[in-house]
């Protein structure tokens, strides 16, 4: 388990890491006094998997930090740690896994591996995209739309970010999950973002309309129709799904 704390004060440093061991004397922790410094250590693998942040440092905004560490990798559980609940709804804002509250006890951690543990149990799929140089965890579930763009293929995230991917259509379309279905030759869906399946038409959220291949028309829309069923089915008895930290 990778593990980081991240405070400009390192008697706090000396106190976490303490009641780190206090939780489990067998595990570490990387240190880092500012946010440059952990940002860079995120962007080797593995990830980190959870992050303790302080989110009042020098210059920097600990919601902020958060937020870029979410960019690397959306796998990685940031606990906010501060002497103030002033931020505590920006924190929960960007998926935070918890809120500690200066000076940080056994106690406390302890609570927060609960729930990492907890909500590592209940995961969702991601998968890992390489963007330029750099890898990016993405969910599943963040994933709009993928389109084809000669040898690469555009990613729209539900954000509005378009990911870049240089790989073809046909091998990224095999990491996606059942939830994932290509409409034409080179559009790819999750019909969980689909708002409307008209007869030629397939609309997803933002309005945003794609055309369906006239030959597989019939196809296409009984796939949906199976995936509405489903869906309509376990919502009976529904299946608790977990989320980001």
């Amino acid at each position: 388990m990778r593990i980081a704390i991240c405070d400009d004060d390192l008697r706090e440093q000396e106190q976490f890491v303490n009641a780190l061991r206090g939780w489990d004397s067998e595990k570490s922790a990387e240190t880092f006094i500012d946010g440059n410094a952990l940002l860079e250590a995120a962007r080797k693998t593995p990830s980190f998997d959870i992050v303790f942040l302080d989110i009042y440092m020098p210059n920097e905004n600990g919601i902020d930090i958060a937020k870029e560490l979410h960019g690397i990798s959306a796998d990685t559980c940031v606990v906010f740690v501060t002497v103030s609940r002033e931020h505590a709804v920006d924190a929960f804002s960007v998926h935070a896994l918890h809120y500690l509250i200066k000076p940080v006890t056994t106690e406390g951690v302890t609570e927060v591996f609960n729930r990492f543990f907890e909500t590592r149990r209940k995961r969702r799929e991601s998968i890992v995209l390489t963007i330029g140089t750099q890898r990016h965890t993405v969910f599943l579930d963040q994933i709009m739309l993928l389109e084809n763009e000669n040898h690469a293929v555009n990613v729209l995230l539900t954000d509005g970010r378009r990911l870049k991917v240089w790989m073809p259509l046909n091998e990224l379309e095999k990491k996606m999950n059942a939830d994932f279905l290509r409409i034409n030759r080179g559009i790819v869906v999750n019909m969980a973002h689909i708002v409307n399946m008209g007869t030629d038409v397939c609309v997803l959220k933002n309005d945003i309309r794609l055309p369906m291949a006239v030959r597989q028309k019939a196809a296409i829309r009984a796939a949906y129709d199976d995936y509405v069923f489903d869906r309509l089915a376990n919502q009976k008895s529904p299946k608790k799904r977990g989320g980001g930290c």
